[in-house]
């Protein structure tokens, strides 16, 4: 496949730096299917004249991702994903991908914008883990241990 796959966007008033949003994307194409194993990355003169940042950021963000066995550089050839981390209910497809498109739809109809959204799914899935935790006390213990 084509280094077409996906396309970084850099978001230079985030404070995030470039190759921590290349790392970001990546994963989340990976999460959504975007990205499947085989599928080859943007080479660093793509990503460079798409978003006009330096080669080092992009060689660094791979290098990341190569370091988090997610792909692997062949030399002359490119960039290549080696896992994916999708999950089942992740797909366009899914039932849960379209319940929830819905209800952003209603959220920002409703008036909220990104970081309201992403506040309410952020205090959803903390209320989740907390109850997750208070009927699971083991799991707590194996959070606390990981971390």
């Amino acid at each position: 496949m084509e280094g077409d796959v996906v396309e970084y966007r850099i978001d230079r008033q985030s404070g995030v730096p470039a190759y921590v949003q290349i790392v970001r994307q990546t994963e989340q194409a990976l999460r959504m299917g975007v990205l499947r194993v085989g599928d080859k990355l943007p080479t660093a003169r793509e990503v460079v004249a798409a978003t006009a940042i330096n080669p080092n950021t992009v060689f660094r963000a791979y290098r990341d991702l190569e370091q988090a066995g997610l792909v692997r550089s062949r030399r002359g050839l490119g960039t290549f994903v080696t896992r994916s981390l999708a999950r089942p209910g992740a797909e366009d497809d899914s039932p849960l991908r379209t319940d929830l498109a819905e209800w952003v739809a209603r959220a920002r109809s409703a008036g909220l914008d990104r970081d309201d959204v992403l506040a309410l799914v952020t205090a959803a899935l903390d209320e989740h883990e907390h109850q997750r935790h208070e009927h699971d006390p083991d799991d707590r213990g194996r959070k606390q241990e990981d971390a």
